[in-house]
């Protein structure tokens, strides 16, 4: 292969973040210490994991302060912090100084983050945001639906990198349905790539439904958590990030 053949390889590869939310989790079920989430994340980046993202909840039902101030010590890759734009939530962000914030919408009674950010309707708060963690160095993205109001409210919101939610696409409960929500996922990608932005993808990826997401033209890093750690139950975690890492390259 020539040298060309190749860069060009490297530039259509997503890489692959690992959320590892769902091993605090489990951790929880008997409020103890184990299994311990920064372990976790070292098997994840040994198994060729390209980020770690941890959801820092409000209610704190998994990952907690102790563990973000770990993961940011200690990890040698990207730090992927999810959060919403709750003040408190915001200053911890602030001190920790993630490698990148992902702002999620986020509601209390919720089993799994239910939907996109509804950037369009809270710009002014978003931006604020956005605005004091850039000015720490962290990179700001926006969990978004793949539509294009909210593509454009997120580039006039500031921010460089948005994150599209593919919850539709993996819910899809016919093949009639799963087309119709990843034509809109392409389509959303390149508009928003043509509008000069970072695209990342995720929500409810797993192994038999991420190979077609991850060949969307653009998109840089897809986002995968609970079916990897579901995977790890059975094969350990190791494996399972392997597994996934080779089926989005």
């Amino acid at each position: 292969m020539s040298a060309g053949s190749w860069i060009s390889l490297i530039i259509r590869m997503a890489s692959l973040g690992v959320n590892i939310d769902h091993i605090a989790t489990l951790r929880q079920v008997r409020r103890g210490n184990d299994p311990e989430p920064l372990f976790a994340a070292f098997i994840c980046e040994a198994a060729g994991a390209d980020s770690i993202v941890a959801h820092l909840r409000e209610d704190r039902r998994h990952i907690n302060e102790r563990d973000v101030y770990l993961l940011r010590e200690l990890i040698r890759t990207r730090l992927n912090l999810e959060m919403s734009t709750a003040a408190d939530i915001v200053d911890i962000a602030v001190r920790v100084k993630p490698d990148q914030a992902t702002l999620v919408p986020e509601k209390r009674q919720e089993l799994t983050t239910e939907g996109g950010l509804d950037v369009a309707a809270g710009i002014k708060k978003i931006s604020a945001v956005r605005e004091k963690l850039e000015k720490k160095g962290i990179a700001v993205s926006l969990f978004i639906d793949p539509d294009k109001k909210q593509i454009d409210a997120s580039k006039k919101a500031g921010v460089k990198i948005i994150e599209l939610h593919t919850g539709r696409y993996a819910d899809a409960l016919s093949l009639h349905e799963q087309d119709k929500y990843f034509r809109q996922l392409a389509l959303a990608a390149a508009y928003a790539l043509k509008r000069g932005l970072v695209v990342n993808a995720g929500h409810g990826l797993n192994y038999s439904n991420v190979k077609r997401v991850a060949g969307i033209k653009g998109l840089r890093e897809l986002n995968i958590g609970y079916s990897i750690i579901c995977r790890a139950a059975l094969v350990g975690l190791e494996r399972a990030v392997r597994e996934m890492k080779a089926l989005i390259s």
